[in-house]
């Protein structure tokens, strides 16, 4: 068997029009993903930053920055999450995301403390049980930032109930030894104590830290006691007295330093198995297409075909691809190829799925689980072909067992969303809802139960054969009306930033950053035993 170059046409038809059209429009979606992650670095009112910065204290974008080995990439997680979302903040008041520290990848997160005191609303914790949840499934250590004033009281309802698992979280973590520091920086209480009280080590800064259950007012109100916040819960009593904290810095700096040896000291090392073409960087190669030109390839338009080939070209290892099946179920794209030396099989989409693609893509996810191969997902799909030839021909059974391979695949997933991602072909491409490892969306994409028109037209024939049914007249005007405010809705909710700010995904991402988030992912997968496994549950044959 060959790995076969790809051939793209993205240098043949650079100078035609269609391409240059088509290569602009994908220019100004990624401008203008650049203006909302730049947004995302923001941590607050001038005001509020000013007045931390005078108190002699780092933000927490310094913080992490300062934690990271010297040129180490970070891959930021969920920075759009609460995106224009009524009572929420950009990026939940958390910065969270994977970066290198003393050459381990750690999980990093930090609260905002210019944002409300790094009060935690509804979107912070809906974002810190995410980053658990890959920092868990990937074995990575984890280092927290805290400085936080507990939950936000407008949004307790939303925030105390499900915040509960972040502390039980950290519990887990230490019992499948998943090593987790916590360094505080300043007034962390209620619910920001427990952050470090439910850690395996933490880290106080000296006269500005200070870790209670309740402040110096609902101390007073409870019991009378009148007590200042430094000896009530301040770093030097909880390093002298309380044992709560494992290690006293004298400042930011230092503190961050001592988490940075903490990392040292775990000697740590993967779980999986990192393959040798990795380790000695054998046959590693770049792709023959270079990443901007994937911005021609690429449709800004999801209604206009793309070819997944192409987009393939631009992303592995020496364009090189080994195609399974190409002959059949030719909507479907299945193969393997290398991505930074990383073995993974591809599967990727050009159109509607018929049972013949559901059938491929069963087998080769199997074959995937034989090799131990994680798999990437490139979802452009509108969904599965409905009819009555293809009911007759088994749609629902093939589907069925192509949503089956995907659910019960043990090899990572990694989804990039590169199109439209409809109905059940979101399922079957390994949508949110079947657990990838990671998942990304294209500034392009869109992601609903179907498109706006479509689900338009539905509503008015059911709307329309139930006034039939019922002998009833329809009000020409006023159903137009209601379709009209149907369809924007719709529309609006397809729309990638808003699944983004509702975190159906990890990240908006820069098509032509694709490759090295992928890659990076496929590092970070290695934390845990890549290893796939027999399939269980009923298949209807």
């Amino acid at each position: 068997m060959q790995y076969s170059q790809l051939k793209s046409k993205a240098y043949t038809l650079k100078d035609e029009p269609d391409y240059k059209a088509n290569e602009r429009a994908m220019r100004i979606l990624c401008d203008q993903l650049q203006a909302k992650l730049r947004d995302a670095t923001g941590e607050g009112l001038a005001k509020d930053v000013e007045r931390h910065l005078a108190r002699g204290q780092l933000l927490a974008r310094s913080r992490l920055d300062l934690i990271l080995d010297q040129d180490s990439p970070f891959l930021e997680l969920l920075p759009l999450a609460g995106l224009n979302m009524d009572g929420m903040t950009l990026g939940g008041s958390v910065v969270g995301g994977i970066g290198l520290v003393n050459g381990i990848e750690c999980m990093i997160t930090a609260n905002i403390p210019t944002y409300a005191g790094g009060a935690s609303n509804e979107i912070s914790v809906q974002k810190s049980l995410r980053l658990n949840a890959i920092a868990v499934e990937n074995r990575l250590p984890t280092i927290t930032f805290t400085q936080s004033a507990g939950a936000n009281l407008g949004q307790q309802s939303r925030v105390f109930h499900a915040g509960g698992a972040m502390f039980r979280n950290l519990a887990i973590k230490s019992k499948l030894n998943i090593p987790t520091c916590c360094v505080v920086f300043g007034s962390s209480t209620a619910g920001g104590a427990y952050t470090p009280g439910m850690s395996d080590y933490v880290i106080m800064v000296k006269d500005q830290a200070q870790v209670f259950l309740g402040g110096p007012p609902l101390v007073k109100m409870a019991t009378g006691e009148i007590v200042n916040a430094e000896s009530l819960g301040g770093a030097t009593m909880h390093s002298r007295k309380s044992g709560l904290a494992d290690q006293l810095a004298l400042n930011e700096i230092e503190g961050i330093r001592m988490a940075r040896e903490w990392v040292l000291s775990l000697a740590w090392e993967k779980a999986g198995k990192i393959p040798q073409r990795v380790l000695s960087n054998t046959g590693v190669e770049m792709p023959v297409y270079d990443s901007e030109s994937i911005l021609g390839v690429v449709q800004a338009n999801i209604r206009i075909p793309m070819d997944a080939r192409e987009i393939i070209a631009h992303l592995v290892d020496g364009s090189r691809f080994l195609d399974f099946k190409p002959l059949y179920g030719t909507n479907l794209i299945t193969g393997w190829a290398y991505i930074y030396g990383f073995h993974v099989g591809i599967i990727a989409n050009d159109s509607v799925f018929f049972p013949e693609e559901a059938n491929k893509a069963t087998q080769f996810i199997q074959l995937c689980n034989m090799r131990n191969a994680p798999i990437l997902f490139l979802s452009n799909i509108t969904g599965f072909m409905v009819g009555k030839e293809y009911e007759e021909a088994g749609i629902i059974k093939a589907g069925a067992r192509f949503i089956n391979a995907v659910s019960n695949s043990c090899v990572p997933h990694i989804t990039v969303v590169i199109g439209a991602s409809y109905g059940a072909g979101n399922y079957a491409m390994s949508g949110r809802a079947y657990a990838p490892r990671f998942l990304f969306s294209w500034p392009n994409s869109k992601c609903s139960v179907m498109g706006p028109e479509q689900l338009t037209g539905v509503m008015e024939i059911v709307i329309r054969d139930a006034a039939a049914n019922a002998k009833g007249n329809i009000d020409e005007d006023q159903l137009s009306q209601r379709l009209s405010v149907f369809r924007n809705a719709v529309n609006s909710e397809q729309d990638v930033y808003y699944t983004s700010a509702r975190m159906l995904d990890d990240g908006v991402i820069d098509p032509r950053q694709t490759r090295d988030v992928v890659g990076m992912c496929l590092e970070i997968c290695y934390g845990s035993e890549v290893k796939g496994g027999n399939f269980n549950g009923v298949s209807r044959m």
